[in-house]
C-alpha cells in the first residue's frame, strides 16, 4: 500500500509541470490613465505566459518610474495569483504629482515635453515569481514616449 501511495504521488507530480518559470513577454500599453490638475495616473501592463499546470504568485515592491530620466514614483503590487496554462497581464499603475513633474530637476526635459506634448516614461525594477519553494526574478526595463495633456 505504501508503495502504491508513493507511486501515485510520483505520477501525479511528474505529470504536472511546476518548475518552469512563466515567460515574461514584456511591458505594453504604457499610457496616461487619468490626468487631473494635481496628478497623472500612468499605467502599464506586464505580460506573462505561464506554461505550468499550476499557478503561483507574482509580486513587486520597487519598480521605479522615471519621467524624462528623472525618478518620479515607485510601483508596488500585492501578490498576484498566476493562472495556470495561460497568458496574463499584471497592471502596473502609479500616480505622479504634477508638482514633481514641473520641478526644477525635471526642467530640461520638461521644455521639450511642453512643445511635443510627450514624455519618456521608463519602468525599471524586478517582478518576483514564487511557487512551492521555487522562485525567479524578472528584470524589467522598458521606456516609451507617451502623449500627455497639461
Amino acid at each position: 500500500m505504501k508503495k502504491l501511495i508513493i507511486l501515485s504521488t510520483y505520477l501525479l507530480f511528474s505529470a504536472c509541470t511546476i518548475t518552469e518559470k512563466p515567460e515574461f513577454k514584456g511591458i505594453e500599453n504604457i499610457d496616461v490613465l487619468e490626468s487631473t490638475s494635481k496628478h497623472f495616473i500612468i499605467r502599464a501592463d506586464a505580460v506573462f505566459l505561464n506554461p505550468n499546470d499550476v499557478g503561483g504568485k507574482l509580486k513587486t515592491d520597487e519598480i521605479k518610474v522615471f519621467i524624462n530620466n528623472n525618478e518620479m514614483a515607485l510601483v508596488s503590487t500585492e501578490a498576484f495569483n498566476v493562472p495556470s496554462k495561460k497568458e496574463f497581464k499584471i497592471p502596473l499603475k502609479t500616480s505622479i504629482s504634477k508638482d514633481s513633474l514641473f520641478s526644477n530637476k525635471n526642467l530640461s526635459g520638461l521644455i521639450n515635453s511642453l512643445f511635443s506634448k510627450k514624455v519618456a516614461v521608463r519602468y525599471t525594477g524586478t517582478i518576483d515569481y514564487t511557487i512551492l519553494g521555487f522562485s525567479h526574478s524578472y528584470n524589467i526595463d522598458k521606456t516609451e514616449e507617451i502623449k500627455i495633456k497639461y
